[in-house]
């Protein structure tokens, strides 16, 4: 199976201080990966990168085959994204802003309609995104990554700001999703790595210290839990 993202060397420096270093990995389809670590780790980072909208100090990231630094437009098409704090426009209804971007990506009013159905938008779709809590207004960007149905979504903190019935059904989407789908998780929450992931990958100052599933995590740090794990790994 090819891989859907090859990331080759993929460093990322601000100044003398560095942010990801030089990693190189592979993710395929049909993987929930939970990227944790604590803050400054690097996650957010390595998501931009990812996304084309942090160039890289060195490295390159493939999507399909494609240096998306060489083709970003054919590359972008293919993913989805949802960075923290997603912009958005507060003076819009949330049906207008959705029809805007999908104008914007290229794909038509039956795409709104999907996105706004999955992200579980109905009863706000014609309410101005500035009259919207935290949690909704994630769920507003969360349905712009899904306008184009991508074959790859790169979600940063996705259930942040979400009751627990609003994180129940995003969790449960991107469960179904991932049949289809390569999609990574940035995260703080173990128990919801736990819950979804099928491969899970902990960062500390902007390597990769573990990559692997829960048990495999637990066997090679020698811990019986992903919360020792992480603890070790990050201490």
């Amino acid at each position: 199976m090819a891989a859907t993202i090859k990331l080759e060397k993929l460093s990322k420096k601000y100044g003398d201080k560095t942010a990801v270093a030089e990693l190189s990995t592979e993710f395929y389809a049909g993987q929930i990966v939970a990227l944790l670590g604590e803050n400054g780790a690097g996650k957010s980072t390595l998501l931009n990168m990812m996304a084309g909208f942090l160039a890289p100090t060195s490295g390159r990231v493939l999507i399909e085959g494609d240096d998306i630094a060489q083709h970003p437009e054919k590359c972008k098409k293919k993913i989805g994204f949802l960075p923290e704090g997603s912009p958005l426009y507060d003076d819009m209804r949330v049906n207008d802003f959705l029809a805007y971007m999908s104008e914007l990506k290229g794909v038509g009013p039956a795409a709104v309609a999907t996105a706004i159905a999955q992200a579980n938008l109905d009863e706000v779709q014609t309410s101005k995104i500035d009259t919207l809590s935290k949690g909704y207004r994630r769920r507003v960007g969360f349905a712009v990554s899904l306008l184009c149905n991508p074959p790859i979504l790169l979600l940063d903190e996705p259930s942040d700001g979400l009751d627990p019935n609003q994180k129940a059904h995003l969790l449960g989407l991107i469960t179904d999703m991932s049949k289809q789908k390569t999609i990574i998780i940035s995260t703080h929450l173990l128990d919801e790595a736990e819950q979804i992931a099928n491969r899970i990958m902990i960062m500390h100052q902007g390597e990769i210290k573990i990559d692997g599933d829960k048990d495999a995590l637990c066997k090679q740090t020698r811990t019986i839990s992903l919360e020792n794990a992480f603890v070790k790994l990050t201490r």
